[in-house]
């Protein structure tokens, strides 16, 4: 800064820290982490701290629910060395994230749309929910995704070929149990009836939303328990309410850091 502070300008750690629940020692490392802009020394060695510090800790938490930990301190760093154009290419990965986030979410919404007929004819509570075979089964053509002949269900390569994933990856998920296929006696392959390709095309969506296999294992037990999707709209109210709170907080850590840059000058 290259000045003598006034000392009604200058601020002790402890007062930065307080005002934000933090320790002082907090205050120190986001300093040596650039978050913070380098602070002047007293003649004793203390740090002295100024109104711009304060309003540099404020922007870097509010960046922080929006953007995450580490994207915030780098934008603080970026705008501390000078590199604002570089901020602000942090910031608008952020946005398009988020964007790519809400374009997921509107998938598995409408996926799941698009099962629910499938559900509709579900078995009465306290029964299996699986289906008994249905006619429309021996209707289906290869083209389709599902084998003549096996009027019960598909094999697993024309339903990888469906949802667009690798078998493989439909054992990893039997594994895991998001799928029950029944083993054909006659040749011993795997064989997916009407639910088990419902809970396939259920667990490739949640995949894209980013859920994790042990997650998403319990929302399809909970789907298969009860017949239908209704206990999803739990996850995707959770999920839709997690969007628009960080959508509501970058907008709160776009202020504070536009505030910040106005104050640096």
């Amino acid at each position: 800064m290259g000045r003598n502070l006034q000392s009604s300008e200058r601020l002790r750690p402890v007062d930065l820290a307080r005002a934000h629940g933090l320790s002082t020692q907090a205050v120190r490392n986001y300093e040596e982490a650039g978050i913070l802009p380098a602070a002047e020394r007293t003649a004793h060695g203390y740090r002295a701290y100024t109104p711009l510090h304060a309003r540099a800790l404020g922007a870097f938490l509010a960046l922080v629910p929006g953007h995450g930990h580490r994207t915030a301190a780098s934008i603080m760093r970026a705008v501390n060395e000078g590199a604002n154009d570089e901020a602000f290419h942090l910031v608008d990965e952020s946005h398009a994230q988020l964007l790519e986030d809400r374009r997921t979410l509107r998938a598995v919404e409408n996926a799941l749309r698009d099962l629910e007929p499938d559900t509709t004819r579900s078995s009465p509570p306290g029964t299996s929910a699986r289906k008994a075979p249905s006619d429309a089964f021996a209707r289906k053509t290869p083209s389709d995704a599902f084998v003549r002949n096996t009027p019960s269900g598909t094999f697993i390569g024309p339903l990888a070929h469906q949802l667009g994933v690798r078998s493989a990856t439909l054992r990893k998920w039997e594994r895991a149990g998001l799928v029950l296929p029944r083993r054909d006696p006659r040749t011993g392959y795997r064989v997916f009836d009407e639910a088990d390709v419902r809970d396939a095309r259920l667990a490739r969506q949640l995949r894209r939303g980013g859920y994790p296999l042990e997650q998403i294992a319990p929302l399809i037990a909970q789907v298969r328990s009860a017949g239908g999707l209704q206990p999803l709209e739990a996850a995707l109210t959770d999920w839709r309410a997690r969007l628009s709170a960080r959508g509501r907080a970058m907008l709160t850590g776009a202020a504070e850091l536009e505030a910040y840059l106005r104050a640096r000058g």
